[in-house]
């Protein structure tokens, strides 16, 4: 099964993510859509997942949920907007905030997903904690600060993943940093 991940599109449509997205199984959206139109566009490409951000404003998108637990095959993704934290994120004194802060831990703890997609920071990555793999597709909306813009693609094969980042800032897609292959 192969799955888009994206995030933090914030009313922006790029092309290279429909490219990107050819031939997904399904695409998930952690949210921060902003415009209606992105998921429809996005849906004629794969079936859409999508949770709501606090970006998502309107009868439309105020509808999605705040998370969603999607079956992947063998597996199960949370998809939710804002863990409070973010790899790569560090608090003052340089200290590593523990994924996920504290507000969504009973939402894993109740769901218990291999896999948690979120967004909300606009930092790609992924990060093991206690078992679950954290992704954070990155932002595939308008660029911020000096953050990229990506998308990543998910290959899901019975209980074993492959993940790939994606820069959508170049004028051709490329990957973005290193591949993560992981087993449950």
């Amino acid at each position: 099964m192969r799955v888009g991940l994206v995030s933090d599109t914030h009313g922006l449509l790029d092309e290279k993510l429909l490219a990107l997205f050819e031939g997904c199984d399904r695409i998930l959206h952690a949210g921060d859509v902003v415009r209606a139109d992105i998921l429809e566009a996005l849906a004629r490409v794969a079936p859409v997942v999508a949770v709501r951000g606090n970006n998502d404003h309107g009868p439309v998108l105020h509808q999605l949920p705040e998370r969603a637990l999607v079956p992947l095959g063998a597996l199960t993704a949370l998809l939710i907007h804002d863990l409070g934290g973010a790899p790569g994120h560090r608090r003052r004194g340089g200290a590593h905030p523990a994924l996920p802060l504290p507000p969504a831990r009973p939402v894993l703890a109740r769901q218990d997903p291999e896999l948690v997609v979120h967004g909300h920071s606009h930092r790609p990555g992924a990060r093991w904690e206690a078992g679950t793999l954290f992704v954070n597709p990155g932002s595939a909306g308008p660029r911020r600060f000096s953050l990229p813009r990506t998308a990543a693609v998910l290959s899901v094969r019975e209980r074993t993943v492959q993940l790939a980042f994606f820069d959508l800032a170049e004028e051709a897609l490329r990957p973005f940093g290193v591949p993560v292959e992981a087993s449950f």
